[in-house]
């Protein structure tokens, strides 16, 4: 199907379920609870109902479960089409007053992942420059941390913006002292390879370590990917420096995530073993038996030149300040949607 009929084809088609729910919201309600549980089979048809009454929520939650790749009901297309709807729709929503705005973040998050990669079903070609406008959206306006990663390294590449290395490493820092585990480990990567920044072993192991053990479900395999690979190239001394470090950082910088888990399954461990090549045990939860050593900070370059600064940046484990992305922060303060975007005023901004 072509893209623009895909785009303009309503969104859902309901069938007889309609008849099952006395109202679009006791549909919505029915639809988010079998979602939560992991039924999809029974989410979807009544998410159905709800979203052709055009429920945000509904819209949303059937878009999580066709762009999830480990389920049986993947349907890529059929996610970026709600994905892109949402976007134009509500896209200038209230970034502090409507509680939908953390969810249209991330859906624009979303579409941009589809975008920069293309999608090539629907005859998308990838676009990294309208994706990395889709992500500034999400991550200046609404404040997302995921987006605010992505573009990251988008900056630190140089794909679809000019490239901007001091500013990559800004986004970096300021997320991993919230407790990013996906930008924890990437930083930990660079300062591991020594790319962009000079090459610190016990950082690298230390960051890694905080990453591993927060790390959410979704983002585990590759973020314990690059844990393996650095701790089994960390020779003993600096793991024995690094022991009373994880455990320091883990206090400030550790983020447990909320479950995102919806087979019942969460509370169980579905790690797989890993080794190191020389048959060693790879421990997914890095020892804290060595001594403490004196605070180290978390990052030890300073921000680019016109950034926010930290209270007292590299001078212990300080956080940096709150305020960095919504007021001076490296990009300014928020701003309406981009131009070129496709973005349009979102009208209704009740909450549905």
């Amino acid at each position: 199907m072509a893209l623009a009929a895909l785009l303009a084809a309503a969104p859902v088609s309901t069938g007889a379920a309609a008849g099952k729910f006395r109202s679009a919201e006791e549909a919505l309600q029915q639809g988010i609870g079998a979602y939560s549980g992991g039924y999809y089979e029974m989410a979807i048809p009544a998410l159905e109902v709800a979203a052709a009454e055009n429920l945000f929520f509904a819209q949303y939650y059937l878009a999580r479960i066709y762009s999830d790749n480990q389920g049986s009901h993947t349907d890529h297309p059929k996610a970026y089409m709600i994905f892109q709807r949402i976007a134009n729709d509500f896209a200038d929503v209230d970034p502090d007053d409507d509680r939908r705005a953390p969810f249209v973040a991330r859906a624009l998050t979303a579409l941009a992942g589809y975008v920069r990669r293309g999608l090539p079903e629907i005859g998308l070609e990838p676009n990294a420059e309208r994706a990395a406008d889709y992500l500034h959206h999400a991550a200046i306006f609404f404040n997302d941390e995921d987006a605010q990663f992505e573009l990251a390294k988008l900056q630190l590449k140089g794909e679809g913006v000019p490239s901007d290395v001091a500013q990559g490493k800004h986004w970096l820092s300021i997320l991993s002292q919230k407790g990013h585990a996906g930008a924890q480990a990437f930083l930990a990567d660079l300062y591991w390879r020594g790319m962009h920044m000079q090459k610190d072993p016990v950082r690298a192991l230390a960051l890694i370590s905080v990453a591993v053990k927060n790390a959410p479900t979704a983002e585990r395999v590759w973020i314990e990917d690059i844990y393996q690979n650095i701790y089994c190239g960390a020779p003993q001394g600096v793991r024995k420096q690094v022991g009373g470090m994880v455990a320091e950082w883990d206090s400030r910088y550790g983020r447990r995530p909320q479950t995102d888990d919806h087979n019942g399954l969460a509370s169980l461990d579905q790690r797989a073993t890993r080794t190191c090549e020389n048959g060693e045990l790879v421990p997914l939860d890095f020892g804290n038996g060595a001594q403490r050593p004196a605070a180290t900070p978390l990052i030890a370059e300073p921000p680019p030149a016109g950034a926010a600064r930290p209270a007292a940046w590299g001078a212990s484990l300080g956080i940096m300040g709150a305020g960095v992305i919504g007021g001076s922060g490296p990009f300014g303060s928020r701003a309406a949607p981009p131009s070129g975007l496709g973005l349009r005023d979102a009208g209704d901004s009740s909450v549905r």
